[in-house]
């Protein structure tokens, strides 16, 4: 035994840097084993971590796999750094080049255990149901830091200059930076107003036509905000552009808990007329125009007998000269008593029905009012069927919708006049005949 080892000091004393090779090779083993075990043990407390947390939010940092993974890859290169100055015998060059790669890959490890910090502290707070205020973008722009500062602490372990030295250098090259990261501060800058003053929350319905956003906000990230329109479609928006550009945000209308209906029904003005008594009569039998009616009735009928006492019988028997109601004020009022007693349209919001300005297309007469829901299906059903009753109930009043011209309409009103044209050279042929018969002799047609 005593001769073995005598040869092995020998042999090592002969090729001194085998000695250091051997070192190294102990000592990756050992590092290897660790990362072996630490392995096993991470993996062990995951799985009893998830088993016994897994309904609990509260402690989402330590179910995030990535985050205890990370941390476990720590310790091995923790231990092979710390033994590199133990290893006997190994080149003091080897040894420096060793040392320097066991650090910069500990930093590196470290920037990724703490990215994985930020990421899992995010990952809580959207468990805890807490999205509003969105704080992706801030995690993300310190993310962007620490690696910045975790790569100028790296290349400071290689050059043995103190960090603080090749920061200050930093200042010289700052336009560049600058230009570098322009559009990350711009957008940092437009996250932090938009998430300040409560302008765009994640779940929000905006409106961008330039960039064509139409739909839900389901993520804002430092550089962009991401919007799944109505067709399913995604728009990344650039988040400096929301604050530097117009968008129209529809929060207000869930908070509000109504939705506007805002549409006009076009009236033929040739059906436009007053109303004779027994119209009125017939009218006054439904229920939302009963008391209207009535009221309207006995107002115009005290009006008509004071002008009649002021300008005689007679002269009130122009139609100029008498209070007499038309088809579509009466019209107007039903509408709004329907709509007042709709059991889908709010009440505690405005609610008007009024008639526009005539135009070529009919006599608008344009309905303002709120859903008392804004469920996007259920809105739609209320204001179809709202205008579903206006349209069929209409002809009561003697009303007819403005409908253009089709080709079907031209073909009936050219088949009229060539009816029309035919009789008339069938009267002329008939005269033609008449005439003869009766010897030369014109009789009118």
């Amino acid at each position: 035994m005593d001769i073995l080892q005598t040869q092995l000091n020998e042999l090592l004393g002969q090729y001194i840097w085998l000695e250091g090779l051997l070192g190294l090779a102990v000592l990756g083993l050992v590092t290897l084993l660790v990362k072996v075990l630490s392995g096993y043990v991470t993996r062990k407390v995951i799985a009893f971590i998830h088993r016994r947390f897994t309904d609990n939010t509260r402690h989402g940092l330590l179910m995030d796999t990535n985050l205890l993974a990370r941390t476990a890859q720590m310790l091995p290169v923790l231990v092979f750094q710390s033994g590199i100055g133990l290893v006997p015998g190994l080149h003091p060059t080897l040894a420096m080049l060793a040392y320097k790669g066991a650090t910069i890959v500990s930093i590196f490890r470290g920037v990724r255990v703490v990215d994985a910090l930020l990421s899992a502290y995010l990952t809580t707070r959207q468990r805890q149901g807490k999205p509003g205020r969105s704080l992706k973008s801030s995690v993300q722009l310190l993310k962007i830091l620490m690696y910045v500062l975790g790569l100028v602490w790296m290349i400071a372990a290689l050059t043995d200059q103190q960090p603080l030295i090749l920061l200050s250098g930093l200042g010289a090259a700052s336009a560049v930076i600058l230009l570098l990261f322009k559009d990350t501060l711009l957008s940092f800058i437009a996250g932090l107003q938009l998430t300040s003053s409560d302008t765009l929350r994640v779940g929000d319905w905006i409106e961008m036509p330039q960039v064509g956003a139409d739909g839900d906000v389901i993520d804002i990230a430092l550089h962009t905000v991401k919007v799944q329109n109505f067709d399913k479609t995604i728009t990344m928006i650039p988040t400096w552009r929301l604050m530097a550009e117009s968008f129209r945000n529809f929060r207000g209308m869930h908070d509000a808990g109504g939705r506007r209906i805002k549409r006009t029904l076009r009236l033929d003005m040739t059906t436009v007329r007053f109303m004779e008594a027994s119209e009125l009569k017939k009218l006054a039998e439904i229920e939302l125009l009963e008391d209207y009616l009535n009221r309207k009735m006995d107002e115009l009928t005290v009006r008509n007998e004071e002008r009649r006492e002021r300008l005689g019988p007679k002269r009130c028997e122009q139609l100029a000269n008498q209070r007499r109601l038309t088809n579509i004020g009466t019209f107007r009022a039903y509408v709004l008593a329907y709509l007042r007693a709709h059991p889908g349209v709010h009440q505690n919001m405005s609610l008007m029905v009024r008639l526009m300005e005539p135009t070529p297309e009919g006599v608008p007469l344009e309905l303002y009012c709120f859903t008392n829901t804004t469920t996007w299906a259920v809105y739609e059903g209320i204001q179809s069927d709202i205008f579903d009753h206006l349209i069929a109930i209409m002809p009561v009043f003697g009303l007819r919708l403005y409908q253009q011209p089709s080709g079907r309409d031209m073909r009936a009103g050219l088949g009229t006049v060539r009816y029309a044209g035919a009789g008339r050279r069938e009267q002329g042929s008939d005269g033609v005949q008449s005439m003869e018969q009766a010897g030369g002799r014109e009789q009118p047609v």
